[in-house]
């Protein structure tokens, strides 16, 4: 047993647009080194639960703390020990993809950040374009140059937010590639996405959230996506509100 402590922790976090509740009373944890898939149908909360975790959004109610540390007290730390792929990708049209990655790592304060830079656009296959504006990327480069960003700082966590959506083939093997560096290394992974076959391969466990609630969650290993599907719509079912039809 780890004497670190979670990676994260959650209880019962609550998030609340006027009288809407996106997420509802949240609570869960993961262990260092773990990676867990988040699934859910769309408007289930799951992009909002990630933005929280990320300090991108505030929660209405409810705890977090990130490898030990609470939000309240230690942001800047919290902030330098995890990375954010999500669908923004906070790059730099105009800069180049090596400038951009520069200025991230030194906004870190990464040492040789010049050099971090160049190391992060080889491993993600993009050195050849290194003086190119982002502008000029194609969707699937863009993500890999956001990856590098997100992944400069050498984060412990990292959150995703349906990282494969819009690759091209080859992209999203240069992306299933690093996220398996990332797991080889004992980094923590917690990631957003639809692609049930896809999640279940790259996690430990999973998490299913309907209607801002966590109503289910299990081991991934042996677990069939078909399967887990057709198991999904019964849980789906039996979590829905008395009279709500909805599939």
């Amino acid at each position: 047993m780890s004497d670190r402590p979670p990676a994260v922790a959650a209880e019962d976090l609550t998030r609340r647009f006027g009288s809407r509740v996106a997420v509802d009373r949240v609570t869960f944890r993961v262990e260092p080194g773990e990676s867990v898939a988040l699934f859910g149908s769309n408007g289930a909360g799951k992009t909002t639960l990630l933005r929280i975790l990320s300090s991108a959004l505030r929660a209405s109610s409810g705890a977090i703390r990130i490898d030990g540390l609470d939000y309240r007290e230690d942001a800047v730390a919290i902030r330098r020990r995890i990375g954010v792929i999500s669908h923004s990708s906070y790059l730099y049209g105009d800069l180049s993809a090596l400038d951009n990655l520069e200025f991230f790592a030194r906004l870190y304060a990464v040492p040789d950040a010049r050099e971090a830079a160049g190391r992060m656009l080889a491993a993600m296959e993009l050195d050849e374009r290194a003086d190119d504006a982002a502008k000029t990327f194609s969707r699937g480069m863009t993500q890999r140059l956001s990856i590098a960003r997100s992944l400069i700082h050498d984060p412990r966590i990292v959150f995703l937010d349906e990282p494969f959506s819009g690759l091209d083939p080859h992209a999203a093997v240069v992306l299933r590639a690093a996220l398996d560096r990332l797991r080889a290394e004992g980094r923590t992974l917690v990631m957003v996405t639809h692609d049930l076959p896809q999640g279940l391969a790259m996690s430990d466990r999973w998490l299913l959230m309907e209607r801002g609630r966590l109503i289910d969650q299990g081991r991934s290993a042996g677990v069939d996506a078909r399967d887990f599907e057709n198991e999904r719509f019964r849980i789906r079912r039996r979590a829905a509100p008395a009279g709500d039809t909805a599939p």
